[in-house]
Order: C-alpha cells, then structure tokens, then sequence
C-alpha cells in the first residue's frame, strides 16, 4: 500500500511539473507572437509588450555586426506603413524552459530575406520578457 501511495504521489509531481512547463510554453509563445505581430504591425506597444526595456539585439546586417538597445530598434521598427501579413511568415523552431529562463528559436521569410532569431526570455513578475535576440540573416 505505501509504494502505491508513494508511486501516486510522483506521477502527480511529474503531471505538475508538465502542466507548468506547458503554461510556461503557452505564455512563451504568446509573447514571441507579439513580437512578430509589433514587427509586421509596426506596433510599438506589442513589441514593448514582448521586450524588457534593457533587452539587446545583436546581430549581421551583412557583414556589419550591429548592436542595439531595445529603445532604438522598437522606435525604428514602429515606423512606417504597416506591412502586408500576407507576404510574412514567422514560425516558432524550438522552445526550451529551465526555471525562470527560456530560449526560442525562431524562423522569420521575409519578401527577399530570411531570418533565423535566437531570443531569450527571462520570466519577470509572471510575464515572459524577451531580454535578447540574436540573428543571423540570408537574403533570398
């Protein structure tokens, strides 16, 4: 009887422990998908959504490496005409959680380019926040 019990009580911890990683992942991918929605909406209010303000993105724009503050690129990626959503494709790879830290792979076609970001996300006051993105580009 003591082994059943005992044989219960760690399947619930593992269901737990899979539920919670699961909500992680669901909260996770929401916040990737307001990243790419401020980007093609040139939204500025989802991309802070998605973004702690000290985050970094570091990346080639060609053979030029570039590093930016959040700020400078969330002001430059709000501005324009919004784009067409039709024409963008952005899909989330891979998802991997560790306690209160996360990485995401993602895969972005753009008309003439294609992106592959590494972004990490840090969970903060039960938000998940991206804090960096790195990538690498290759035009189409």
């Amino acid at each position: 009887m003591k082994k059943l019990i005992l044989l219960f009580f760690l399947l619930s911890l593992c269901e737990l422990s899979f539920a919670q990683e699961q909500s992680d992942r669901d909260l996770i991918t929401k916040t990737v998908q307001l990243y790419f929605d401020g980007m093609i909406e040139r939204d500025k209010e989802k991309l802070e959504k998605a973004f702690l303000p000290e985050a970094r993105l570091i990346g080639y724009r060609g053979e030029n490496l570039t590093i930016t503050d959040f700020a400078t690129w969330a002001e430059g990626t709000s501005k324009g005409d919004k784009r067409n959503p039709s024409d963008y494709k952005n899909e989330i790879i891979s998802i991997r959680v560790q306690g209160n830290t996360a990485s995401v792979e993602t895969e972005l076609f753009w008309p003439g380019i294609y992106y592959y970001d590494f972004l990490t996300l840090i969970l903060v006051e039960d938000n998940w926040k991206i804090v960096h993105k790195s990538w690498w580009e290759k035009p189409l």
